[in-house]
């Protein structure tokens, strides 16, 4: 079942990867890089889960904190404020 999952998280993140490098504004990249950010922190939690090992689960929670504050940044950054 866990192998399901992680191959639609595979092919969610291929799309999402075409959307960031075909996307025609850069709020559709910043989405899509948000998209993929969400997508990773959810393969590491499905790989933790997998191997028993959660140290997985651990990163994948500073990974999606990390991605979190970079999007805002970007946002901010094509919004005009610093």
């Amino acid at each position: 079942m866990i192998y399901i999952f992680l191959g639609v998280i595979v092919l969610g993140a291929i799309l999402a990867s075409v959307r960031f490098l075909l996307g025609p504004t850069s709020s559709d990249r910043v989405v899509a890089l948000d998209t993929l950010t969400t997508m990773t922190t959810a393969f590491m939690v499905l790989l933790g889960l997998l191997f028993n090992r959660y140290i997985y689960i651990d990163v994948a929670l500073i990974y999606g904190v990390l991605g979190f504050i970079g999007v805002l940044t970007i946002a901010r950054y094509l919004e005009g404020g610093l």
